[in-house]
């Protein structure tokens, strides 16, 4: 029930009373019922542990081309993986590519936020007040259409009133400030699909590293067991010789030790391997201790230039971070108008339809409305404009400078790299005759070993020979298929790769 406003304007104590308290009781129960409300939605939500899994059941869909898979239906292939497949596993599984993913996810909002602008605002509203002001009276009571007809101006008493009503805005001009916003969030879209593209670049770079990181330990533990095989067979004859009196004690201590030596390097190569593999499926997005099974050395296919200058004009053309500091030029000219929009006025159309009534009893006689245009104009702030239109200038000197040092980067990353990769070739050459050569000394000695003529030590070196020209040798040819993938890295061909790759994956 309402109390209505006494006859003459006068205020009864027992009426204001009444509608202090009814306020009063009003806000002490809302109140403590708002702040249980938020105290029981910020209970659970705002902790790690239930937060992965309430937004899991709520994510937003994003757009097929930046799509995340589902990370709960993995599993690890039980044949052979092959560096191609192990590159598709990681392109989708990685952390840093679901970090892109949401990133650009973001800079799309940013896009839909900045094209809000261009829309009206409408927002509905309601209001109660009352008091004794004479100016809030005359307006409200007029809007009501109840002025008695002999008000006191300077007195006319308590009222109160009930309003609602809708009031919208749109923007006619704000200096270009709107279309500026929407430009620079579309530019910030780009760098962010850059951000995803040269972290494709380094990621495949790296799963290909960590690939043949494994192989090769692979290799190593096999010829660690050749070698403890060989050392074991040769301990054998040897003992039963020295049983006979043919040998001296010191051969035979001479291979215990070298067995020693032979198993301390099988351990370090299994632990090499096993290192290797948590390398990889750490890239893989799982659990470093997840068994996996690696097919062999395949190799991906690499179309890159001949020579450094061909791809020189190719790497320019196609790094990412060269891309996405261009398009930081760009936004930072922006940044330079947008500035000097500031310099311009504003000018806004409003409107506001609503009815007034000091009992709820709301018709079309309480209706009013106003309509009008705005017109802004700061003609003075202080020189704090000329301030940030220098402050975008001295960033867009910043950006070019920063455009000179990515281009230089790109320029000595691919230099190094090419001749990193004739090097690696050049070294394999080298380590595949050397191991060729070793592997054909053992043989002699062996054989003089076996008649006689050799001492054990004389066979023991060159058997350790022949097994570190192998490791040579294999590394040497993994490093040949790294140095190939880090061409392609600083080429930036990798980012180009990816999108192919996720496309045959779809």
């Amino acid at each position: 029930m309402f109390v209505a406003r006494p006859l003459k304007g006068t205020l009864l104590p027992t009426q204001a009373g009444l509608n202090v308290g009814l306020l009063l009781t009003c806000l002490g129960f809302i109140i403590p019922l708002l702040l249980t409300c938020l105290g029981c939605m910020a209970k659970e939500p705002y902790t790690y542990s239930y937060t992965p899994g309430a937004y899991a059941a709520e994510k937003p869909n994003s757009p097929a081309h930046i799509q995340s898979p589902s990370k709960a239906d993995f599993e690890v292939p039980s044949t052979p993986i092959s560096v191609a497949e192990a590159i598709k596993i990681a392109l989708r599984r990685n952390p840093d590519i679901d970090m892109a993913i949401a990133r650009i996810q973001q800079s799309e909002a940013m896009i839909e936020e900045a094209m809000a602008a261009f829309w009206p605002t409408v927002s509905a509203y309601g209001e109660y007040l009352q008091g004794d002001a004479p100016s809030a009276y005359l307006f409200k009571t007029i809007d009501q259409g109840k002025l008695p007809p002999s008000v006191d101006f300077n007195d006319p008493g308590w009222f109160e009133n009930y309003e609602i009503g809708l009031q919208g805005r749109i923007n006619l001009f704000n200096g270009g400030r709107d279309v500026l916003r929407k430009r620079m969030a579309e530019t910030g879209l780009k760098m962010y699909e850059l951000d995803r593209q040269s972290i494709e670049n380094s990621l495949i770079a790296s799963v290909i590293h960590a690939y043949y990181n494994t192989l090769a330990a692979k290799d190593f533990i096999q010829i660690a067991q050749e070698s403890v095989g060989s050392v074991e067979t040769q301990l054998r004859v040897i003992e039963v010789r020295y049983q006979a009196g043919g040998v001296l004690k010191s051969d035979v201590l001479s291979l215990k030790v070298r067995l020693a030596q032979a198993r301390e390097d099988l351990v370090r190569a299994r632990n090499n391997h096993s290192l290797s593999l948590a390398a990889l499926a750490n890239l893989f997005g799982i659990d470093p201790d997840t068994p996996m099974i690696l097919s062999g050395p395949e190799g991906v296919p690499l179309d890159m230039p001949e020579d450094y200058q061909q791809g020189l004009v190719y790497a320019l053309a196609s790094r990412a971070e060269l891309k996405k500091v261009r398009q930081q030029i760009v936004q930072s000219r922006m940044d330079v108008d947008m500035a000097r929009s500031e310099y311009l006025p504003h000018l806004d159309v409003q409107g506001k339809y609503y009815l007034d009534d000091p009992n709820l009893d709301f018709g079309t006689e309480r209706e009013n409305w106003t309509a009008g245009i705005i017109l802004n104009w700061d003609l003075f702030t202080g020189l704090s404009t000329r301030a940030r239109v220098n402050k975008a200038k001295s960033i867009v000197e910043e950006m070019l400078a920063a455009d000179r040092k990515a281009t230089l980067s790109v320029q000595l990353d691919l230099k190094t790299a090419y001749l990193k990769f004739a090097e690696a070739k050049a070294r394999l050459a080298v380590t595949e005759a050397s191991a060729a050569q070793a592997g054909e000394s053992l043989r002699l000695v062996k054989k003089q070993y076996d008649g006689g003529s050799a001492t054990i030590t004389r066979y023991l070196d060159a058997e350790l020979a022949r097994n570190r020209a192998r490791i040579r040798a294999t590394a040497a040819f993994y490093d040949r298929e790294k140095a190939l993938a880090s061409l392609g890295r600083a080429l930036g061909y990798w980012g180009k790769y990816a999108k192919e790759a996720l496309r045959g994956n779809e």
